[in-house]
């Protein structure tokens, strides 16, 4: 049995050397046949499992893309079955490397963010090159089932965006069984495979996108309709001046939820969402802790107009709910100060809209191309120079040189629009090549 054993793990050690990237078929133990019936990609997954096959329903946990982003990394390259069959690690992620070149104005930034384009202009700053690795992801994936969790995953992916120096940074980690999903992930209230693909890294400046720490209980009713909802960890960025109201902690977590519609096998949805937060804050001139509400509702979807044309759609509006919009993340938005009474804050009116269309060739080739705007409301406050609104232009084309390799290229516009109505734009080229593992 041991020697068994041995041999399982020296062929599994060979399938990770580069000859096993070359279509070379799977190596395994006692299961041959099981990427042909379930996985379709025979030439790909490389498994070393135990004594028995692993259940059918598990490994399709693993290959189930709908509810991904399109930046999110698919199903790993290389699994790990255990003895009973009713468990599967996969190891995966991918290499990917960008170059951009900004002309007739910049984004200050590694992502294309129009709410960081300089308004006015600046003449000396006018063309930037680029190069990042940053987004380069890692991931393990544990799926499984047992009497006690049902149908259970664990995940754990990170990048290299911690801090300034490239460093690990851990992006989802969350454990789903059931009804409940509990880790970080995916906000209730991103509607992530809605989101239109990009090689920018940040996206269209209007979309909601952000990961909160939750606790989330999901569920189906029937075969088309789902739901979510969940409490979720605050974040949360004010705008205070004159030292005369001041940040405190929060005092209550953020409510999304979700009704979802899916048809065509459920690759098509559309998508409503709520949300609601208590911002809370100290007025420094009654010496009084207050709480504001933050509230937000948002329709998603994406639906097949043709077979090869594909309709991407997002709009939110609400109040207070900064935190989760591209453009105004980490900027400030939630609370801002409100001129009517000394100390005040309030939570500034805003909406954002995405809109795209993706046409694909083949399977391996594809073009898309989406707008999107973000826009805030009743912020004099900020000032002559604050924010008003901003504009992103986007239009791409992926192409897969193998079924691991991808390459892409696209062009960017955007623009910045200040409270006294000062404008400022910029242009980029994004080059990407990526690598799936």
């Amino acid at each position: 049995m041991e020697k068994k054993y041995l041999m399982g793990l020296l062929l599994g050690a060979c399938a990770l050397m580069p000859a096993a990237a070359q279509d070379s078929p799977p190596v395994a133990l006692e299961v041959t046949s099981l990427c042909d019936t379930v996985c379709h990609e025979p030439a790909r997954v490389v498994l070393l499992v135990g004594n028995k096959a692993v259940k059918d329903e598990i490994m399709k946990m693993f290959y189930d893309t709908r509810s991904l982003h399109f930046q999110d990394p698919r199903a790993p390259r290389f699994l790990f079955i255990d003895q009973k069959g009713r468990a599967a690690l996969g190891i995966g992620g991918y290499v990917k490397g960008t170059m951009s070149y900004d002309f007739n104005g910049i984004s200050d930034s590694k992502d294309f963010i129009p709410f960081d384009i300089p308004a006015p202009s600046n003449p000396a700053e006018r063309s930037q090159f680029q190069m990042d690795a940053s987004t380069t992801r890692i991931f393990l994936k544990l799926v499984g089932n047992n009497n006690l969790m049902g149908k259970y995953m664990a995940y754990i992916e990170t990048d290299f965006r911690g801090g300034n120096s490239n460093s690990l940074r851990l992006r989802q980690a969350y454990i789903k069984m059931r009804h409940v999903q509990a880790g970080l992930a995916w906000s209730t209230f991103v509607d992530a495979v809605a989101g239109p693909p990009t090689i920018d890294y940040q996206g269209p400046n209007g979309e909601v996108s952000v990961r909160n720490v939750m606790l989330q209980y999901f569920g189906n009713i029937g075969s088309r309709w789902s739901y979510a909802v969940a409490a979720e960890a605050p974040s949360v960025s004010y705008t205070t001046v004159n030292a005369k109201s001041s940040y405190i902690k929060q005092r209550m977590p953020d409510i999304p939820l979700y009704l979802q519609y899916g048809w065509n096998e459920n690759n098509n949805h559309i998508r409503v969402s709520g949300l609601f937060r208590g911002l809370s804050y100290r007025n420094l001139v009654t010496h009084k802790n207050l709480m504001k509400l933050g509230w937000a509702v948002q329709l998603t979807g994406l639906a097949n107009i043709t077979p090869k044309l594909l309709f991407y759609y997002e709009g939110v509006y609400g109040r207070g709910y900064g935190e989760y919009v591209d453009d105004l993340n980490g900027n400030g938005v939630d609370l801002i100060p409100d001129a009517r009474r000394e100390g005040d804050m309030k939570a500034p009116e805003s909406w954002g809209v995405v809109g795209g269309l993706q046409y694909n060739f083949t399977p391996s080739l594809f073009i898309s191309a989406s707008y999107s705007q973000c826009r805030l409301y009743g912020a004099e406050t900020l000032g002559p120079q604050g924010y008003k609104y901003g504009q992103y232009i986007v239009g791409n084309i992926f192409y897969n040189l193998t079924k691991d390799c991808q390459i892409g290229a696209e062009y960017l516009f955007g623009r910045r629009v200040n409270q006294n109505e000062q404008k400022g734009s910029a242009n980029r080229l994004n080059a990407m090549i990526q690598y799936n593992f």
